[in-house]
C-alpha cells in the first residue's frame, strides 16, 4: 500500500498518527473518520482501550454475554457521550455505514440486545469522539501529522488495539513499515 492522495481523506478512512504526535491521547492513535466535509470532520479513536466503571443504571456490565463488545476512549470531545461502532448491518435507518462491515449508530435497545447475545455483532462502545473545524484536518494532514489508508472492519474489530498502529503501518509498507518499528519510548532505543 502506498500513501493515499489527499482526495482520499473521506468517511471510511483511517488516519494514523505520525511519530510527530509523541504524547497525549493521539499518541499512536488510529482514528476512523465518520464524516469529512467542508464544515469539518469527526472520527472515533478505535485503538485506545478504556478501563472505566460504567454506572449500572446506564449499562449493567454483569449482563454482558457478547464476547465481542469492547470499550474504547473514542476521543477527547464530549467524553461522557456514548458512540456505537459495530458490525450489524440490520439497522440502516439508524446507522451510518463507514466502510464494509462497519457501522456507526444505534439506540439503547440495539445495545442491550447486542450485549446480551453471545453470538452478537462486534461492538465498540466508545466514549467521546474527535473533531476538527473546517479545513483543520486537511491542514494537519498536509503538515504530516497523519497518514491515511482505507479502513477495514478486520482492523476495527479483530486487530488488537495495542497492536493496531504498528499493524496498519507495517501493512502500508515502505517507509511506513519502518516507522512501525519505532519503540514507544525512544529512550529505550
Amino acid at each position: 500500500m502506498s500513501k493515499e492522495p489527499y482526495a482520499q481523506l473521506t468517511k471510511g478512512t483511517f488516519i494514523i498518527a505520525s511519530p510527530d504526535i509523541n504524547s497525549g491521547m493521539y499518541f499512536r492513535g488510529v482514528i476512523l473518520i465518520c464524516e469529512h466535509g467542508p464544515t469539518g470532520s469527526f472520527g472515533i479513536l478505535v485503538n485506545k482501550v478504556l478501563d472505566v466503571e460504567i454506572p449500572e443504571e446506564v449499562i449493567n456490565m454483569k449482563e454482558i454475554t457478547n464476547p465481542r463488545l469492547q470499550i474504547r476512549a473514542g476521543g477527547p470531545l464530549q467524553p461522557n457521550q456514548m458512540m456505537l461502532v459495530h458490525s450489524n448491518d440490520q439497522q440502516p435507518d439508524i446507522t451510518l455505514k463507514l466502510c464494509d462491515g462497519t457501522f456507526l449508530g444505534g439506540d439503547m435497545q440495539f445495545l442491550q440486545e447486542a450485549m446480551s447475545d453471545p453470538n452478537g455483532p462486534a461492538v465498540l462502545l466508545c466514549f467521546g469522539y474527535c473533531g476538527w473545524g473546517p479545513g483543520q484536518l486537511e491542514r494537519e494532514f498536509l503538515a504530516g501529522m497523519w497518514f491515511i489508508c482505507p479502513a477495514s472492519s478486520k482492523h476495527v474489530f479483530d486487530t488488537s488495539p495495542e497492536k493496531l498502529w504498528q499493524t496498519i503501518l507495517r501493512e502500508m509498507g515502505g517507509k511506513y513499515a519502518t516507522l512501525s518499528m519505532i519503540p514507544d519510548d525512544l529512550s529505550l532505543n
